[in-house]
């Protein structure tokens, strides 16, 4: 299944949307955790090639349920991985940065290096495809926070005064 993106930032809200009516068809319910953290690794890498590229992408849904209702099993697409791609046409390698504690943005690959099972970047014709994947079977991860300063809860060690 796949999406194509305009270069657009109202293209993020719409990619959100359509990934989670492709969930809903897979079987993967909107309150399963799996669903929210698909539908946020769709929303950082979808931005990801709306803001540093400035040109069209594709986004593409490999959904376990999808591939069940093709003849595989069940049990087969119970454990398939869900995998999420955004292909563009920049050359350019993504490249992670380490966003300053009051920076507004830069944190989106290290929000998918902590919410994926995997995740990577290939060549594709002439630009890439920037992809990550979950394991259905997997537990959610708990590290995000890690993505947003250390993993340090927002007014840890911080003291307040009554006022």
């Amino acid at each position: 299944m796949q999406l194509e993106i305009r270069p657009d930032p109202a293209e993020v809200g719409r990619a959100r949307r359509w990934a989670r009516s492709r969930l809903a068809g897979s079987g993967i319910t909107a309150d399963e955790p799996l669903a929210e953290t698909l539908i946020l690794l769709v929303s950082e890498l979808v931005t990801n090639a709306v803001v540093h590229t400035g040109r069209p992408a594709v986004l593409r849904l490999c959904l376990p349920g999808a591939a069940a209702g093709n003849g595989a099993s069940a049990e087969n697409a119970a454990s398939a991985p869900v995998r999420v791609e955004v292909a563009d046409t920049s050359s350019r390698a993504p490249q992670p940065r380490c966003a300053d504690d009051d920076a507004t943005g830069g944190r989106g690959l290290a929000l998918v290096e902590c919410l994926a099972d995997r995740w990577g970047w290939s060549p594709e014709g002439v630009g890439k495809s920037i992809w990550c994947e979950l394991d259905r079977c997997s537990p959610p991860r708990q590290n995000a926070a890690l993505a947003y300063g250390g993993g340090l809860p927002a007014y840890e060690g911080v003291a307040f005064e009554a006022v």
